[in-house]
């Protein structure tokens, strides 16, 4: 079967940026960020936001880069959010007033916030730092924040209007009939859940304690396996999940110098995310190399097989939905 592979290839250096996404860009601290919406729109609230891959996928994935001292402001998603930390340090906190608890996160560093709790994270580095994000579901929702970045976004001159349709005031006025969206009272704000520091970090993985959690999958010792999030296969061997949460996809990451997957099919949608190395892809005979921060959606149905070709040690993310 022929496939357009260039249309299921993501290269990062090629994604078109937004830099006001949503209604806090440009809130002092949420300005100096850039969002990228590579699989589906996710939840970014500026409509004119590119998105590089259409199609359904039965999950979102994004990505947002976010100078120091700045990152995004406290704010709840009714679907699954999993951060991937690609270069920091960054510092996660969260409850309504962001004082609930806070970890600081790095590279190659995991995170599975729940629904239903108010979150915000900020780059603690001194540099730029990068993460992707993946959202459940092929509609993720909307966001909700807080009473206070709803405020500080009006006073900068960005609102949103009552069926989340973003308004920048400097260049457009309030359309006739149409309403704000009102702040949550404190009523609606009692209603979301609240976690202690050691109930987020059961939905944390760090990448320097990754040798509590590879599995060798018996392959020749060439794979290692760390699987995050729902059941994954590969070469007919099954992996648990250490982050027991129910988002509507898996994510694992294969590694090694030699790591490899033969050739295999699947009927769902599944995307390769290089955290680092080169990753050769074969889809159907047809070919293509990712590098760090690229993105392979494979093609569904497809035959296909990837195998780590630099020199040193490569770490690819695999994102797949659940049936």
């Amino acid at each position: 079967m022929s496939y357009n592979i260039p249309s299921h290839l993501a290269k990062f250096d090629e994604l078109i940026p937004c830099h006001v996404p949503f209604v806090e860009g440009k809130v002092k601290g949420h300005q100096d960020r850039t969002n990228y919406s590579i699989i589906g729109p996710g939840v970014v609230e500026d409509t004119k936001q590119g998105v590089k891959i259409a199609e359904e996928h039965g999950f979102n994935i994004g990505a947002v880069s976010t100078a120091p001292n700045n990152g995004s402001g406290s704010h709840s998603h009714t679907t699954a959010e999993v951060f991937l930390v690609n270069s920091g340090p960054m510092r996660f906190y969260w409850g309504p007033d962001g004082r609930d608890g806070e970890v600081i996160l790095n590279r190659g560093d995991v995170a599975s916030f729940p629904t239903n709790v108010f979150r915000g994270f900020e780059n603690v580095s001194d540099s730029e730092a990068l993460m992707f994000v993946i959202l459940g579901e092929n509609d993720p929702g909307v966001i909700t924040w807080t009473p206070k970045i709803l405020k500080e976004a009006k006073d900068s001159g960005m609102v949103l209007l009552d069926d989340n349709s973003l308004i920048d005031l400097d260049k457009q006025n309030i359309p006739d009939g149409r309403k704000l969206l009102e702040p949550l009272q404190e009523k609606d704000l009692s209603k979301f859940d609240h976690y202690t520091l050691e109930n987020i970090k059961r939905f944390v993985i760090r990448y320097t304690d990754v040798s509590k959690y590879i599995v060798d999958d018996q392959h020749y010792n060439s794979n290692s396996i760390i699987n995050y999030i729902d059941q994954f296969q590969i070469h007919e061997q099954q992996f648990e999940p250490h982050i027991p949460h129910q988002t509507g996809f898996g994510l694992a990451l294969l590694r090694g110098i030699k790591a490899h997957i033969h050739p295999y099919s699947l009927d769902c949608s599944e995307v390769y995310l290089c955290l680092d190395g080169e990753w050769k892809i074969t889809c159907d005979e047809q070919k293509v190399v990712i590098g760090p921060r690229d993105i392979f959606s494979v093609p569904k149905n497809s035959l296909r097989s990837v195998r780590q070709v630099s020199e040193a040690e490569g770490n690819l993310y695999i994102i797949r939905q659940k049936k």
